[in-house]
């Protein structure tokens, strides 16, 4: 509970910072990673487990990689998003569509 908690309240803290920075030019955007090959799920799995479960639970086969999230970062810092704030992307191979 503690974790999705703080995934929400960083999503909602980005829509509060939105809307307090616009008048001054400045977005707030946020991407939200699915599972991710780096320590934080690694602390509590091997990187065989999470393997297993990105085949078999995320849409798209497989877990994340760090490099995942770099195309979504370059967006958001591209004049392609100039008209973007307070938005939240989710990087996670489709895993946001399970039910």
């Amino acid at each position: 509970a503690h974790y999705a908690a703080s995934k929400a309240g960083i999503v909602s803290f980005t829509k509060s910072l939105a809307l307090e920075m616009a008048a001054h030019g400045i977005r707030a955007n946020c991407i939200i990673p699915g599972v991710t090959e780096t320590a934080q799920p690694l602390a509590d799995s091997t990187l065989e487990e999470l393997h297993a479960l990105g085949k078999r639970v995320i849409p798209l086969g497989r877990i994340g990689q760090p490099e995942d999230l770099t195309g979504a970062v370059a967006f958001l810092l591209s004049d392609a998003a100039g008209f973007m704030t307070g938005q939240s992307i989710a990087v996670n191979g489709g895993a946001i569509m399970i039910p």
